[in-house]
């Protein structure tokens, strides 16, 4: 078991809890087909280490695929904040960049060569926060406290954020002498926008407010406290767990690809999933929902995904 998870008679472990080091993954204590993920290092403020960053990828790419009956995915950080970001005492993490392959003579080795060498995990890196953009199942963040750096990175793949009044942002990258460069130059203006409010906290790595980003739309509320939070965010998760999880999928496909696609080809890509998901009881069951004739709908647990 994870360490800081517990077994309750209202929390239930997930099965892949025992794989994970660094994360704490339970069924939710309340709330059916939820699942809630938590980032489990306090002491470190919930920094990522390499061990980590590859259990995020691990966790995300099997959460509601494998027949959990998830529909919906709470993600927090345990401890005084969300995330710190990357975990620079983490010597793994640069290794890379001077590696010299058994190479004796490093030196000899030109900066083409090692470049070609550390791509592959700056990719691998990528490919751990894209894990919760592709996850099928919307991602709720629920962010306290700090979020910086590779914390903006990984909420900006979550589908809902909502924070506390505490919550403090930071994309740091360029303080610390680099380009953030898992996510968030690419994601953030697409969620906000490419003003000058945006280039402002990218270029210079300062920090801003939970109000602040509230006011550019990166979250969608803002609890009053901790506590609160969490009653915010099983609010919107309550009324998500509602709907036909054929719908809310296909919404979520549909959103991701139509960010990065003309308006004609994000209506040719939902006409051709809808075609099939409109075949879906679902739809019957929504309908008498919706009308008050058929009470609270009972919906049919997604399939697990077929896998070589």
């Amino acid at each position: 078991m994870s360490s800081g998870a517990s077994t309750t008679e209202t929390s239930k472990q997930h099965p892949l809890d025992a794989s994970f080091s660094h994360l704490s993954i339970s069924y939710h204590e309340s709330l059916p087909n939820v699942t809630h993920v938590k980032l489990n290092r306090p002491r470190k403020r919930n920094a990522i280490n390499a061990l980590m960053w590859r259990e995020i990828g691990e966790a995300f790419r099997q959460i509601g695929t494998t027949g959990d009956g998830t529909r919906c995915i709470l993600l927090s950080g345990s401890g005084k904040g969300f995330c710190g970001g990357i975990d620079i005492t983490d010597e793994q993490f640069f290794s890379g960049i001077s590696a010299d392959n058994g190479n004796d003579d490093e030196s000899s080795i030109d900066m083409a060569r090692k470049a070609l060498a550390f791509k592959p995990q700056i990719s691998q890196m990528q490919a751990a926060f894209t894990a919760l953009e592709e996850c099928p199942v919307p991602i709720v963040a629920a962010i306290h406290g700090a979020c910086i750096g590779a914390g903006i990175d990984m909420v900006c793949c979550a589908d809902v954020r909502i924070c506390s009044s505490n919550t403090v942002f930071s994309i740091r990258e360029a303080r610390l002498g680099l380009a953030a460069d898992v996510g968030t130059l690419q994601r953030f203006p697409k969620l906000v926008g490419f003003g000058s409010r945006v280039r402002e906290l990218c270029f210079t790595g300062e920090d801003f407010s939970a109000e602040d980003a509230l006011k550019i739309g990166f979250v969608s509320r803002i609890s009053k406290s901790e506590s609160h939070l969490f009653e915010e965010a099983n609010h919107i998760i309550s009324k998500i767990i509602a709907n036909s999880p054929v719908a809310v999928t296909v919404t979520k496909s549909s959103l991701n690809y139509s960010r990065d696609h003309t308006v004609r080809e994000g209506l040719d890509h939902v006409a051709l999933t809808n075609s099939a998901a409109l075949m879906s009881d679902d739809l019957v069951k929504s309908f008498m929902m919706t009308s008050g004739a058929g009470g609270a709908a009972v919906f049919a647990p997604l399939q697990p995904h077929s896998r070589l």
